[in-house]
């Protein structure tokens, strides 16, 4: 029997690369799944293909977001999923990453991970079309919190990632922008001593459409949770030194 997993998808006015991607998802992944897209308003153009799909696609879930932004969309999507494995996919991605989906599906059951990276950084991934400055902040970022925290994982800030809906139950998120949410989620993990595994990956930079992502406005909040992790690993570890009997002693 395939796995079972759930794609939220969030999207704003996102008509052809919707339509693009699910046709890579339906032509490429083998396992059981649902598509989850999260909208923001009715206007939404992405609904104008969206919706036809869901009509004769049982598998092809709308939901409309309770605010409006990336961030509320995913969070909006999470209750939705039924699948252990949650799947977050952003619209643009290539038919090169879609064909990568089943083996991130099959390290998450095989492994028994609470969340597992696609990976820009690690031997055999790569990241093209990137900005200068965002992808030199985000591999510096995802190394040197390895270096000082242990993390598990190489790409710590890409927001296409699978976790376990277990885990997103309970947990509180407190993100309050945007794609910072997986950083968030993947040092909690981390710091509660949850699995966290990877795989590597050919990213591409989106050629249709314009991004979402809004560097200089997020870059705040990613900074507080790298620094979030760091100093509450660090913390950690100085109390196990000071703790008679602790494995650190």
């Amino acid at each position: 029997m395939p796995y079972r997993v759930d794609i939220i998808v969030p999207v704003y006015n996102e008509r052809e690369n919707f339509a693009a991607l699910y046709g890579f998802i339906v032509k490429n992944v083998h396992s059981d799944w649902r598509l989850l897209l999260a909208y923001d308003f009715p206007e939404d153009t992405t609904l104008l293909v969206a919706k036809p799909l869901a009509q004769k696609d049982s598998r092809v879930l709308l939901i409309q977001n309770n605010s409006r932004g990336v961030l509320e969309a995913i969070k909006t999507g999470f209750p939705h999923a039924e699948a252990e494995a949650v799947l977050v996919v952003m619209v643009d991605e290539t038919e090169e990453f879609v064909q990568t989906i089943d083996a991130l599906v099959e390290i998450f059951y095989r492994e028994g991970a609470t969340i597992v990276a696609p990976s820009r950084y690690m031997k055999g991934g790569k990241s093209t079309g990137s900005p200068f400055i965002k992808g030199l902040l985000s591999r510096a970022g995802g190394i040197s919190l390895r270096w000082f925290t242990g993390l598990a994982i190489h790409d710590a800030t890409n927001n296409t990632r699978l976790y376990r809906k277990s885990f997103l139950d309970r947990i509180r998120i407190e993100s309050t922008h945007g794609f910072e949410l997986a950083l968030e989620l993947t040092v909690k993990a981390h710091l509660a001593g949850e699995k966290l595994s990877e795989m590597p990956i050919v990213w591409r930079e989106r050629t249709v459409g314009a991004s979402r992502f809004q560097l200089f406005r997020w870059l705040p909040s990613y900074l507080y949770w790298y620094f979030f992790g760091i100093l509450k690993h660090n913390a950690r570890v100085f109390k196990e030194l000071l703790t008679p009997g602790s494995k650190t002693s």
